[in-house]
């Protein structure tokens, strides 16, 4: 998937990510992801594993994904 521009100067990004199970999950990779420069909103969904991620500009996804990895899960790419 590309990444989509919701507003000017937004882009939205989804990504998929294992092993959540819970709202405290949730809450973990999307303090982390929140930390990241640039990053206006994260929710993250632990039904389906999805993490929508919405920042100023594209994220680097190495990043997204050493944020993932620092919240103790596992991120499979993007949607």
């Amino acid at each position: 998937m590309t990444a989509q521009t919701d507003t000017p100067g937004s882009v939205t990004a989804v990504y998929q990510v294992t092993g959540m199970s819970c709202g405290h999950c949730e809450g973990s990779v999307s303090s982390e992801i929140s930390e990241l420069a640039g990053v206006t909103s994260v929710q993250a969904v632990a039904a389906t594993g999805e993490v929508t991620v919405v920042s100023a500009a594209p994220l680097d996804e190495a990043a997204v994904r050493a944020a993932v990895d620092e919240a103790g899960f596992e991120l499979a790419g993007r949607v």
